[in-house]
């Protein structure tokens, strides 16, 4: 007998406890840091606004331009990426690389 036949609600106690944007976050800092030299001067900031999440890059000086790449086609690859990963999340995520 489940759950469902003795019409018992199901509460999912960690609904309230998820970061939006958690698995976004942790997909943009593995990417980046596996691009760059210095990958212990990565620092990716997340800033929430409802279902919308911007996550900011910061990297090394040196590194930006790898992280930009030629015409800014691996930025637009790791916004893709995010887009993507934002979207199995219900979530609006948008990446910017930091000055």
């Amino acid at each position: 007998m489940s759950d469902f036949d003795n019409n018992v609600e199901v509460i999912d106690d960690n609904a309230g406890n998820r970061i939006s944007g958690g698995t976004a976050r942790a997909a943009v800092e593995y990417v980046v840091k596996s691009i760059v030299d210095d990958p212990e001067s990565v620092v990716v900031e997340a800033e929430e606004s409802g279902s919308n999440v911007t996550l900011r890059v910061h990297v090394a000086p040196d590194d930006k331009g790898k992280v930009i790449g030629k015409r800014g086609r691996v930025a637009m690859s790791i916004r893709t990426l995010i887009r993507a990963i934002g979207a199995r999340e219900n979530t609006n995520i948008t990446v910017d690389i930091a000055d």
